[in-house]
């Protein structure tokens, strides 16, 4: 039931993402207590790992349902410069693209900025913090949940839009494998990033929301229009029902009737 660690570290191909290794059974969120030790001066690359949370939260403070041995759910501190924090959101959601398409064959979508989905259905989500000091980057934190072996269909408020690797296989995927994957994929990804080698492009691809007519909500204001294009910074642009282009940086993305 429990993740077998040494079969992640032989999978692992990484030089300094998940060589440090914070691993817990239980907690409340993987997001605090990796806010805890960046604080404590952990590494760059050290992953926060738990096998369940029992106060997980996705984007919008909006909580993620964390059941015990199931599912992959862990956050990355990261020492990014200011330039390559940006990268982050679309590193996150593209590496775990990237594992589940090599481990399952699968061909997962993101949704903008950064929810995995398959067929339309939310495998994967990623909230990006960060703490500065002045100008700098003091620490930026990659936090993901995946779904893999959760019966969806056991929570009702998520069963209708929600999917796991298990519901979409028909069988129980490796969790270790999958890991692996994702950490493998997540520093290839960020380094292209830091040495100027954008991955906007390998992200762009796979966003299902562009061409599409959308609603963007934001704390209270709405916008309307059709999902033209991202910018270099993975803004979303959006051409509004005025003729009038907004840049929007943030929000929640649903399609028009």
């Amino acid at each position: 039931m429990w993740l077998n660690l040494a079969a992640v570290e032989q999978r692992l191909t990484t030089r300094f993402i998940g060589r440090g290794l914070v691993y817990l059974t239980s907690t409340g969120s993987t997001m605090d207590m990796a806010r805890a030790e960046a604080e404590a001066e952990a590494p760059d690359g050290t992953v926060v790992f738990a096998e369940e949370q029992t106060k997980g939260r996705g984007r919008f403070d909006r909580s993620w349902v964390s059941p015990a041995g199931q599912n992959l759910y862990l956050t990355l501190i990261m020492r990014p410069s200011l330039e390559r924090l940006r990268s982050l959101s679309m590193v996150a959601p593209l590496a775990v693209a990237q594992a589940v398409e090599d481990c399952t064959g699968l061909t997962p979508r993101i949704k903008w900025p950064n929810d995995v989905i398959i067929d339309g259905r939310k495998l994967s989500g990623t909230l990006i913090e960060s703490e500065f000091s002045g100008s700098s980057v003091e620490y930026a934190l990659a936090g993901t949940g995946i779904n893999i072996n959760y019966d969806v269909e056991q929570s009702p408020e998520i069963a209708g839009i929600a999917t796991s690797l298990k519901r979409e296989l028909g069988r129980d995927a490796s969790r270790e494998d999958l890991l692996a994957a994702f950490l493998n994929h997540f520093e290839a990804l960020y380094e292209d990033a830091r040495q100027g080698e954008s991955v906007l492009q390998q992200w762009r691809s796979r966003l299902d929301t562009l061409g599409r007519e959308i609603r963007v909500a934001f704390r209270d204001q709405v916008y309307e229009g059709l999902a033209e294009d991202v910018d270099r910074d993975g803004n979303l642009i959006l051409a509004q029902t005025d003729g009038t282009r907004r840049v929007i940086e943030a929000g929640e993305v649903t399609l028009r009737a």
